[in-house]
């Protein structure tokens, strides 16, 4: 995928108040960590995270997603009447229907010709939905459209846990590792046409996607039957075996994502990834042959936020001077599913 008229015009993020540290967690897991000799600071030492926060219990992910949209839309200065399309792109949504997006809808005043709706992939939700946004703009569909997503981890988290509890075993735990690491926040992204794009916009270059669905069962979060008309919320990862199949498709995708853009791999002056963990990090930083000075982290004081980490990250990076003005930037990214997609822009 390439384009020619798409510019992020506008990001927006926001951090859930509530920090929550590895060591926090390991004092509720103790009974667990006890039984099995598990030494403590075993959680931060194997992820690489110190802390992550979450949301307040009840909190309503759209009013998370609200707030980063408004944050967007300023920054864009982007009207809400251009907004062609609004898209919500979070694993965490209100509920089965209607479309999460409508509610974000509803309380930004979104005009009745906006097209609404919710769509899925993983931790690569953000991105899909940029690309969704950015094939209606190259197609002069809309002019812009606003992508957006609020992930919350705290209730997830706290049921893994009591699980744990009650049934301890260090094969439950080596598959809820990577639920642990889970941080909740909200992000929005505004796409628009070069004619409504600010004078700082960054250019949308085009995209590379690939996917190995034969790696579905690696990860999975949904409702399980434990009884009649009874479930639970229930996440496990097969980490090990998800970063060794995440790696492999991550360079593949890679090495077709220089060619379509006509880039060698020395060309990028940065890159912003999915933030996992210090583990993932480093195995595909070097799979890439990235220098890691030219990746900006978060994952040791957020977590992993799903959908919502990389453009976050990215967002914060701008704002600390890390991306800078005419820089050639990479977000890449890997899903559960699996699927990898790696954007370029011009900073």
């Amino acid at each position: 995928m390439n384009y020619s008229r798409v510019f992020v015009s506008g990001l927006g993020y926001e951090l859930a108040p509530d920090i929550i540290s590895s060591t926090q967690l390991e004092q509720r897991l103790l009974p667990l960590y006890e039984k099995f000799r598990i030494p403590q600071g075993q959680l931060a030492a194997l992820t690489g995270i110190k802390e992550r926060r979450w949301w307040p219990a009840g909190f309503r992910v759209a009013d998370g997603a609200v707030s980063a949209a408004r944050k967007a839309l300023t920054a864009s200065g982007v009207a809400l009447n251009d907004i062609g399309a609004l898209i919500y792109t979070g694993v965490c949504r209100e509920q089965h229907e209607p479309a999460t997006a409508c509610r974000v809808a509803s309380q930004l005043g979104t005009s009745s010709h906006t097209v609404i709706y919710d769509i899925s992939n993983a931790c690569l939700g953000i991105l899909s939905g940029m690309l969704d946004v950015a094939n209606r703009i190259e197609l002069g569909q809309i002019r812009a459209g606003m992508v957006v997503a609020c992930e919350s981890a705290r209730e997830i988290v706290d049921a893994s846990i009591n699980r744990l509890l009650q049934t301890p075993s260090m094969q439950g735990f080596a598959g809820s590792l990577a639920t642990l690491t889970g941080g909740s926040g909200a992000v929005a992204v505004v796409l628009s046409d070069a004619q409504l794009a600010p004078a700082d916009a960054h250019r949308l270059r085009g995209a590379t996607v690939l996917s190995a669905p034969a790696h579905h069962g690696l990860c999975h979060w949904g409702m399980t039957p434990v009884g009649d008309e009874l479930f639970r919320d229930e996440m496990r990862t097969d980490a090990v075996s998800l970063l060794k199949h995440g790696v492999a498709l991550a360079q593949e995708t890679w090495q077709q994502f220089l060619q379509q853009q006509g880039w060698q791999a020395g060309e990028l002056d940065k890159v912003v990834c999915h933030q996992v963990g210090e583990a993932n990090r480093r195995q595909v930083l070097s799979a890439l042959e990235i220098a890691p000075e030219r990746e900006y982290p978060t994952f040791g004081w957020l977590g992993n936020m799903g959908s919502v980490s990389l453009p976050a990250s990215a967002a914060i990076a701008a704002e600390q001077g890390f991306l800078l003005p005419g820089d050639k930037v990479g977000w890449l990214g890997i899903g559960s599913g699996l699927n990898c997609m790696m954007l370029a822009l011009e900073w």
